[in-house]
């Protein structure tokens, strides 16, 4: 079995600039996303046999969809009882993923909700919450913009330090 999702990697000088957004964090326990693992899930696969992912990598090469730019937006935070989520809104790649989804509709149900983030930071704890929410709303976001030119599959391995992400196949936008 293979853990496996579709997503949009950050190039690397986009890297850069989210690295100094996860500098201005507000101080917290739990673990900044490492600029190499940065990305945006379009569709989380989950553990698939080699059979299914056969099918998976042939309904994705089907797929035809134009290049488009995105930005960066807006920051926001996810909150569970166990631990809450930084993220940055990566604009326009709602018809991308609802492209995928349709693509393998026969293999896997549609998202009910997509929201389109990037996890930058994984939270355990804060001594205040109600300061960190303040704090974080005040980290003002450059404008930072690029060309999505490619999707890729991925293997994920988990790992006690940090998840191990393998492009299995990267699929180019025309």
């Amino acid at each position: 079995m293979i853990r496996t999702f579709i997503s949009i990697d950050i190039p690397r000088e986009i890297q850069k600039e989210i690295k100094k957004i996860q500098g201005k964090l507000p101080e917290f326990r739990g673990k900044k996303t490492e600029p190499e693992n940065l990305h945006l899930t379009l569709k989380f696969l989950g553990e698939i046999d080699e059979e299914k992912f056969e099918q998976i990598k042939e309904k994705l090469r089907e797929i035809k969809f134009e290049k488009f730019e995105t930005e960066i937006k807006h920051s926001g935070f996810f909150d569970n009882r166990k631990y809450g989520i930084v993220w940055l809104h990566l604009s326009d790649c709602e018809n991308l993923q609802k492209e995928i989804d349709e693509k393998l509709s026969s293999l896997f149900r549609k998202e009910k909700r997509f929201m389109s983030h990037l996890t930058i930071a994984r939270i355990k704890s804060v001594d205040d919450k109600k300061k960190f929410l303040e704090e974080l709303k005040k980290i003002e976001i450059p404008v930072i913009k690029f060309v999505v030119d490619n999707f890729r599959l991925k293997k994920s391995v988990l790992t006690s330090k940090a998840p191990v992400y393998e492009t299995i196949e990267e699929y180019n936008l025309i």
